[in-house]
C-alpha cells in the first residue's frame, strides 16, 4: 500500500513539473507535446519500476555512482579540453556535443566497470585497504546434515540464537530430493530434515528465512558444500553444519564455521577422575572384562569388571577421560562398599610369631 502511495506521489509530482515546464516554455515550444513527454518518461519509469520487482542494492549503488563518477569526470574533461576544442570548433553547439559525447562515454565506462565488480567495492588508499565491516548479528546458515540431524530445533527452542537461520533454496531442493528417495532409510532421513524446518518456522524463538536471492558468485557451482560457503561469505555469515568435510572446506576459505557435534561436547558435564558415577552397564568392552554403559548425554563409559554386572546400576569411580573427534570417553572402576571388600593384600600375609621363634 505505501508502496502504491509513493508512486501516485510521484506522478502527481511529475505531471505537476510538466505543467511548469509548459507553461515556461508555451511561447516557443508545443506544450502539449512537452508535457505529453515528461509523462511518458514518467510511465515508462514506473512502468521499468513494476517490471523489475526484484531489485539489489548493489546494482543500483553501482550506477548512482557510476553516474556521479562519470559525470564528475566528464566536467574535469570539459574543463581541460575546452582551449583546444574551442579553437578547432568555433561553433558552441558542436562544443556542446562533443562535451556530451565525452560524458556519456565516461558515465558508460564508469558504470559498466561498477556492475561488473559491484561485489567488491574497495575504497583503496597506497597501503591501506579498508574492507567491509559487518556489525551486529550474523546470520547462520544451515547445512542439510544439521537440519536433518535435528538438534538445532532443539537449541532454537532454548532461545539462545538471536541470528536469522538462513535456509538456502539449494539446501531445500537437496531435502526434498533425499525425501523423494526410493531408498526407505534416505527418504525417512529427507523426511525428518522437512519435518525439523517446519518445526523451526513454527518456533517463536527463532527467525528462519528461506534465501532465495540469486548472486553471481553461485554461477556454475553445482556442489552443495561449496555453494554454501560460497553463501555464507557473501552474506558474512557462519555455516552451522555435521560435516567434517565441510568444515574444513570452510575455514580454508576463510568462513567461520558452527560445529553441532563440537557445540555438544562443550556443554557436556565435566568429570574429573576420582569422582563418583552412577551408570548402567549395558554391553561388553572390547577387552577382556570391561563393561560399557552410557551416561544420559551420550557419554560412553567403560568399567573395568563390569562384564559381570551387565544389566545392572553400579557405582563407579572415574579413573581418566579421554576426549576423542566422536566425542569424550570415560573410564572407571567399579566402587565397591567398604562392607563388601575382601582383605587387603597387607591383611594376608601370616602373622607374625616372634614368641614361638624365641622358644625355639
Amino acid at each position: 500500500m505505501l508502496l502504491i502511495l509513493i508512486r501516485a506521489i510521484f506522478v502527481l509530482v511529475v505531471a505537476g513539473l510538466g505543467v511548469q515546464l509548459a507553461q515556461a516554455t508555451a511561447g516557443t515550444h508545443n506544450w502539449a507535446l512537452l508535457f505529453g513527454g515528461v509523462m511518458a518518461s514518467a510511465i515508462a519509469v514506473l512502468c521499468l519500476d513494476i517490471f523489475t520487482p526484484r531489485k539489489r542494492i548493489q546494482t543500483i549503488s553501482a550506477i548512482y555512482f557510476g553516474l556521479v563518477v562519470g559525470v564528475f569526470l566528464g566536467y574535469l574533461v570539459h574543463i581541460a579540453l575546452e582551449p583546444t576544442i574551442t579553437i578547432f570548433l568555433p561553433d558552441p553547439a558542436a562544443q556542446r556535443g562533443v562535451t556530451f559525447f565525452i560524458t556519456v562515454l565516461l558515465c558508460y565506462a564508469c558504470v559498466s566497470t561498477l556492475l561488473q565488480t559491484k561485489d567488491d567495492f574497495r575504497f583503496i588508499i597506497p597501503y591501506m585497504e579498508f574492507s567491509k565491516e559487518i556489525k551486529g548479528t550474523r546470520p547462520l546458515v544451515l547445512d542439510t546434515s544439521v537440519v536433518i540431524d535435528g538438534r538445532i530445533a532443539d537449541v532454537a527452542e532454548t532461545r539462545v540464537i538471536d541470528q536469522p537461520l538462513i535456509v538456502p533454496r539449494f539446501v531445500l531442493q537437496e531435502l526434498q530430493g533425499i525425501a523423494d528417495s526410493s531408498d526407505k532409510l534416505r527418504r525417512n532421513r529427507g523426511r525428518r530434515g522437512l519435518d525439523i524446518l517446519n518445526k523451526l518456522q513454527k518456533s517463536t524463538g527463532v527467525e528462519v528465512k528461506i534465501h532465495d536471492a540469486e548472486i553471481p558468485e553461485l554461477a556454475g557451482i553445482r556442489e552443495v558444500d561449496q555453494k554454501l560457503v560460497v553463501l555464507a561469505k557473501h552474506l558474512g555469515g557462519r555455516v552451522v553444519t555435521n560435516d567434517y568435510n565441510l568444515n574444513k572446506i570452510a575455514r580454508l576459505q576463510g568462513v567461520e564455521v558452527i560445529n553441532l557435534n563440537d557445540l555438544a561436547n562443550a556443554l557436556k558435564p565435566i568429570v574429573l577422575p576420582g569422582e563418583s558415577l552412577m551408570v548402567k552397564i549395558l554391553k561388553r568392552g572390547e577387552e577382556p572384562g570391561q563393561g560399557v554403559g552410557y551416561l544420559d548425554d551420550g557419554t560412553m563409559v567403560v568399567t573395568e569388571h563390569g562384564q559381570n554386572h551387565l544389566g545392572e546400576t553400579i557405582r563407579l569411580t572415574v579413573t581418566s577421560v579421554l576426549q576423542t573427534s566422536a566425542g569424550r570417553m570415560i573410564f572407571g572402576r567399579i566402587d565397591y562398599p567398604a562392607a563388601t571388600r575382601g582383605p587387603s593384600p597387607t591383611n594376608n600375609a601370616p602373622p607374625h610369631e616372634p614368641h614361638s621363634r624365641a622358644n625355639a
